[in-house]
């Protein structure tokens, strides 16, 4: 996590001091506010999270938020779709090391792109059918920084501190998933999905790594990856949803960051469970009508 995470958060932080933000808003404004109703800005904070992966988009939403780049509502409604899994870590980790081809990670960051896409033009439909006042758009943001009046120091300091609450993270879901599978909680929530598996024509056996998977990403997703059957589309699909929906782990980190600023989970949690399904379904329909992977339901 270290090595892969840390750079990305400490050139985050030293281009938050550049005219870079600005350019971007200039650049991309004739899109981002047609499609998400979203200040140009916003491709600054939608490029970095996808390239970076999880919690750096939402680190970025709410430094611009505090500098009052955007709106409270705007910030809220930018979390889902700016804070993504990286490239990396899907075409990498999941692709060519979980499943041993990089073909299935290639297709996963499409359709996890896509789903996240969707979930920010979707939410920009939602949030102009409430709104009842033109948005103001603010041309010039209030931040006036310079790299050269920027101490690469507390940059570095900052990075630090967001991978020590990562990884704090990371270890307390450890524990948790090992506390649930001793204490067979884990078995009620087996008992709970069952059905729905069931209904789904599912394997049942894959329950438990599903299940891991929406309290850790990567825990639930080498189990899934791991379950080999004839049909692996269908391990396929299931990683997409648990790609796109990050898992509580995630969603603790970012609740972690946007809660000094007083932002709302809410928003996050449904755009990722909406994410998380629309990647499961376009990943679907990519493997039925490209016939890639044998797919019975």
């Amino acid at each position: 996590m270290v090595p892969t995470l840390l750079p990305f958060l400490i050139a985050t932080e030293l281009l938050n001091h550049t005219d870079l933000v600005q350019i971007f808003g200039r650049l991309f404004t004739k899109w981002m506010r047609p499609l998400f109703n979203v200040p140009g800005e916003a491709s600054f904070a939608f490029l970095l999270g996808m390239i970076s992966g999880y919690p750096v988009g939402a680190k970025i939403i709410a430094s611009f938020y505090k500098q009052q780049i955007y709106t409270k509502e705007e910030a809220e409604r930018m979390l889902p779709f700016c804070n993504n899994s990286g490239p990396l870590f899907i075409i990498a980790t999941v692709g060519t090391g979980f499943y041993l081809d990089a073909q299935i990670g290639f297709l996963l960051l499409f359709t996890h792109l896509l789903a996240s896409l969707s979930v920010g033009i979707l939410f920009g439909l939602f949030s102009r059918f409430r709104q009842r006042r033109s948005v103001q758009v603010i041309e010039e943001p209030l931040r006036k920084n310079r790299l050269e009046d920027l101490a690469l120091g507390e940059c570095i300091l900052n990075s630090v501190q967001t991978i020590l609450m990562i990884g704090g993270f990371l270890l307390l879901f450890s524990v948790i998933l090992s506390v649930l599978e001793q204490s067979h909680f884990l078995a009620v929530f087996r008992d709970m999905l069952t059905p729905l598996f069931t209904f789904l024509h599912l394997p049942t056996e894959l329950i438990t790594s599903f299940i891991n998977g929406l309290f850790e990403l990567t825990t639930g997703l080498k189990g899934i990856s791991n379950f080999f059957q004839k049909d692996m589309a269908i391990n396929i699909v299931l990683s997409a949803f648990i790609l796109g929906f990050g898992g509580f782990c995630v969603l603790l980190q970012v609740y972690g960051i946007i809660s000094k600023e007083k932002l709302s989970i809410k928003p996050y949690f449904w755009g990722k469970l909406l994410q998380g399904l629309l990647a499961a379904f376009y990943t679907f329909l990519i493997l039925q009508t490209t016939c890639l992977f044998q797919f019975k339901i």
